[in-house]
């Protein structure tokens, strides 16, 4: 028997307890780096969408590709003076949730069962959208005043989890 076979042969290993964090934490964390690509004044939000503990897109809070950023042409809904929570469409950008589900479309990539971490709760609008990509959990770390939202998943099923990342 060659050295590598009588090593193999001698090799005793007893799996331990994994020490890495959570899969959670981890990509809840990746939400949070992903958000910083924002250029959002008010609220800056990551998401990203798994599947099989694999990143298969990401989005951020940002106008649709090529436009302006709000650091360029300004924020249309403080010129317009509307208040936070309303008229939701009057806004230039695009919710981390819609960016990371198109992104997936555009690449022909199935969220069909996949998780979605978000920084913030997704919005009725987000929430709506996740529930026709297939999406099956989502998981947030910031809450968001939404009552539809809970409606929604819960109707549909949606498993909707709060999780508080510590980096936040």
């Amino acid at each position: 028997m060659d050295k590598l076979g009588e090593y193999l042969t001698n090799l005793h290993w007893e799996p331990k307890a994994d020490q890495r964090e959570s899969w959670d934490d981890y990509f809840m964390r990746i939400a949070y780096l992903v958000r910083d690509r924002s250029t959002c004044f008010h609220r800056k939000v990551g998401a990203l969408i798994v599947k099989s503990n694999r990143i298969i897109a990401t989005g951020y809070n940002q106008p649709p590709s090529t436009f302006p950023h709000c650091d360029e042409i300004g924020c249309i809904r403080d010129d317009l003076g509307i208040k936070s929570g309303e008229r939701q469409e009057v806004c230039y950008a695009l919710h981390a949730e819609q960016n990371a589900i198109t992104q997936a479309a555009r690449f022909g990539i199935a969220t069909e069962g996949g998780t979605i971490y978000v920084t913030h709760k997704p919005c009725s609008v987000c929430a709506r959208l996740i529930i026709n990509a297939g999406i099956v959990r989502v998981v947030y770390s910031e809450d968001y005043p939404d009552p539809l939202t809970d409606f929604l998943f819960r109707m549909t099923k949606v498993k909707v989890e709060q999780h508080k990342w510590e980096g936040a």
